[in-house]
């Protein structure tokens, strides 16, 4: 006897998630209590465990991760040996709806009875039947996440609020309508009728968030920072302006890319790797630059960054970043560098500590450059003046090596003439 499989309800206000992943293969024998696949609700990823046993059949059209499913959902299949997925399945459109199979008290899950001839995987729950009229055991309102936290920041009281959600529960949107008629936000009928957009847990968003914490949990990461005075970059970047406007003028991360890459040379200890089978240093001055998209921050690589003329290096970072931006960077692209350039400048950060780029031992942040006072020759001048971030990974990198470079990288930002032209 075949038994479904299906999307679980991982929270009151959730009608439907985010397929994260399958923990066991198309074809295996699964047990009771042992984890199934990724469930991705409002506010966390959860493992599912398997609430009965059989082998695993997943459809050619079941759920890839990423892909959005709705509670009730049958995505796969439990059979017998020598059984087959039954005719006209696909995992991919099937569904059992909750509200009449099953119990909707519990806040985690529900419970999906059994037909007469199929046995749906089902989660168990216990509770009252209060909530199916949008109130929670106890009285309180149920409410969505989102909408909890809209309703806090807002000093909006959910007693008072109508849900609009299934069972009568409250929705963010419902939160936002009711502060904009108390008065205590000013919101158009767009933003009120549609839920503000969150950000989307996608495959990219996913790599990301696993580097990210892999270079945090892996490196002894440390951030030295100084400023320096880019008056002649400035000065230089003007001149560039004035005169090759048709030819495309390098932008202020540009020029730093460059005059990064002639100092690396320099440096070998700053572009070491520590890999698997030990350290290694890159043959190659490929920096990574690091773009913002709408898919999340990405770090393309220019290859020979001190072989290449300024002109190029421009040229290069702008088809990468496009590329970037319009979703076709290939992985060969974002591949191998040896260290990476991050500008928040543009939005008016001074410093900050950026993360490194595994499996890179460095990474350098440039500020927001600003013109400020300092004292030259006794003086009180005015100079544009660039807050410099470097993080290291201090298990390969010593203090004192990490601050000559940083002190190389200013000197060469400070007069940049000399070594662009070489």
């Amino acid at each position: 006897m075949a038994i479904q499989i299906v999307v679980p309800r991982l929270g009151w206000s959730m009608e439907e998630g985010t397929f994260g992943e399958w923990l066991k293969k198309d074809g295996e024998t699964v047990e009771l209590g042992e984890p199934l696949f990724v469930l991705e609700g409002e506010k966390s990823a959860q493992d599912i465990e398997s609430v009965d046993r059989g082998i695993l059949r997943i459809p050619p059209k079941g759920p890839r991760p990423g892909d959005l499913v709705k509670v009730g959902q049958v995505i796969a299949w439990f059979v017998e040996p020598g059984e087959a997925i039954p005719t006209g399945t696909d995992g991919g459109n099937s569904h059992v709806t909750p509200s009449t199979t099953a119990s909707t008290s519990a806040p985690f899950a529900e419970e999906l009875a059994p037909s007469s001839a199929i046995r749906e995987q089902s989660i168990v729950s216990g509770g009252s039947a209060a909530s199916q009229a949008g109130v929670a055991v106890g009285g309180a309102p149920v409410a969505s996440p989102r909408a909890r936290r809209a309703a806090r920041d807002m000093a909006v009281d959910l007693s008072a609020v109508s849900g609009t959600g299934r069972t009568g529960r409250i929705r963010e949107k419902d939160v936002l309508a009711a502060a904009h008629a108390t008065g205590r936000v000013q919101t158009t009928a767009a933003s009120v009728s549609t839920p503000v957009n969150a950000p989307q847990l996608t495959t990219v968003r996913r790599t990301i968030a696993a580097r990210m914490r892999d270079a945090v949990e892996t490196t002894a990461s440390v951030t030295l920072q100084r400023r320096c005075d880019a008056t002649n970059l400035v000065n230089l970047r003007s001149q560039f302006q004035a005169g090759q406007a048709s030819r495309g003028v390098p932008t202020f991360t540009d020029l730093v890319v460059k005059l990064v890459g002639c100092v690396l040379v320099e440096y070998p200890t700053v572009r070491t790797q520590w890999l698997e089978n030990g350290f290694s240093v890159p043959a190659g001055i490929d920096i990574a630059v690091a773009v913002d998209t709408e898919q999340g921050l990405l770090a393309p690589v220019v290859r020979g960054v001190d072989q290449l003329p300024l002109r190029l290096v421009s040229a290069e970072i702008r088809t990468l970043a496009d590329s970037a931006r319009a979703g076709k960077l290939t992985s060969e692209q974002l591949r191998g560098g040896a260290f990476t350039v991050t500008n928040l400048g543009a939005y008016g950060v001074e410093s900050f500590t950026p993360i490194i780029n595994l499996p890179q031992s460095a990474i350098l942040g440039l500020g927001r450059i600003a013109r400020e006072p300092v004292v030259r020759d006794e003086q009180i001048v005015i100079r544009d003046q660039l807050p410099l971030s470097l993080t290291f990974d201090h298990r390969i990198l010593d203090g004192a090596p990490a601050a000559r470079f940083l002190q190389a990288v200013a000197q060469a930002i400070e007069n940049p003439g000399p070594w662009l032209m070489g």
